[in-house]
């Protein structure tokens, strides 16, 4: 017995000194490493630190290849992330690491290593929404103390990614603003973490069905049947419900219900700004970039790009903003503010909104007593 744990100490040894030796000669394999800290980071979105673990914790997740001459796992990750930080194949000016690479030797790169950053074990880390009462109050902690709005746990909001016209289901991307899209359901806490998303529908679905459709909405519908007492924010596009509250449209100037709408508002704009931050980090999420992918595969990068923002957030990375011409491109392309569909019609539907009303109509009163 002790003989055997010291073979397995010795190997766990050997494999250490194999893995510093070969993270000594990444800089040879991988000439993205040879550029400066700050081009590295303008080029990729992450630092070299952060790409070195991210290069550790993708790793079980890629498809192993016997081939000698196979592009190494780190050249993998870097060209995905160039595509993601550009949405272009083209490799940045000055840099040489894609030279020698096919363009159908960077789209399978792109696609392993979009798909490990979907396996189950990856995503679920990263991109989670609070389970456990301790959890919930800590967000609900960060946007009390940065907006003192009561219990938020959350500000939600729906953005479209462009892609080229799909060859199944056409109707279900053509959005309202006549391209093809997929729309985006993105909760975020105070701090611009992405706690959920979701980029399983199409461009012409409305946010609120969305929504109502998705696992965030039943899992708080559940919590409050439980007698939990928090709230998404989200826009009038929205149903008001007891667990999402909307501002009060044409609230009467100088009275508690306007006061109460400027502060949802100033809160609820942490969700644009997040959806903001991810654009331009991750930048072939933009509109006009239009990912020329099948439709699964654009939802596939989506959901990296969110894991890598919230990744990068985490560690505090900087990132630099979308000129203002890209800004205003981008506001325009995307579709207005939708009008209410009906979701949850019926005595039921009617029911929970009014109990929505009143949870409103008591963080309006809370919000003047504060004031």
């Amino acid at each position: 017995m002790a003989r055997a744990l010291l073979l397995m100490e010795a190997m766990d040894s050997e494999r250490r000194v194999q893995t510093a030796r070969l993270r000594r000669n990444l800089r040879e394999q991988v000439r993205g490493l040879d550029i400066s800290a700050d081009e590295f980071r303008a080029h990729y979105r992450v630092t070299k630190e952060l790409f070195l673990q991210l290069c550790d914790e993708l790793s079980p997740y890629f498809p192993r290849s016997r081939r000698r001459s196979a592009i190494t796992e780190e050249s993998k990750v870097l060209t995905a992330l160039s595509v993601l930080a550009t949405g272009s194949y083209q490799k940045p000016i000055g840099m040489g690491y894609l030279h020698g690479l096919s363009q159908p030797s960077v789209s399978k790169a792109l696609m392993e290593v979009v798909n490990a950053f979907n396996h189950p074990d990856i995503l679920k880390k990263h991109i989670y929404f609070p389970q456990t009462p301790q959890e919930r109050r800590a967000i609900i902690n960060g946007f009390s103390n940065k907006f003192e709005f009561p219990g938020c746990l959350g500000c939600i909001d729906c953005t479209h990614v462009a892609l080229v016209r799909p060859n199944e289901n056409e109707e279900r991307f053509f959005n309202r603003k006549h391209y093809h899209s997929r729309n985006v359901q993105i909760i975020c806490d105070s701090d611009l973490n992405i706690l959920d998303i979701d980029a399983s529908f199409g461009g012409a679905t409305h946010d609120a069905h969305i929504w109502k459709n998705s696992h965030a909405y039943r899992h708080l519908r559940e919590l409050a049947s439980h007698g939990e007492r928090f709230w998404l924010l989200g826009d009038s596009g929205y149903p008001l419900r007891p667990w999402l509250l909307t501002p009060i449209i044409n609230a009467e100037p100088g009275t508690a219900e306007e006061h109460y709408t400027n502060m949802h508002c100033l809160t609820r704009n942490t969700v644009e700004r997040c959806i903001g931050v991810l654009k331009a980090r991750w930048r072939c999420l933009l509109v006009h970039r239009v990912l020329h992918y099948d439709h699964h595969m654009v939802a596939k990068m989506i959901n990296a790009c969110a894991v890598l923002h919230t990744i990068c957030n985490r560690h505090n990375v900087p990132f630099s903003e979308l000129p203002m011409e890209a800004i205003h491109e981008e506001l325009n392309l995307q579709i207005p503010l939708q009008a209410q569909v009906m979701v949850g019609t019926g005595a039921q539907g009617s029911a929970l909104l009014e109990r929505g009303r009143q949870q409103r109509t008591n963080i309006v009163q809370r919000l003047r007593s504060a004031s």
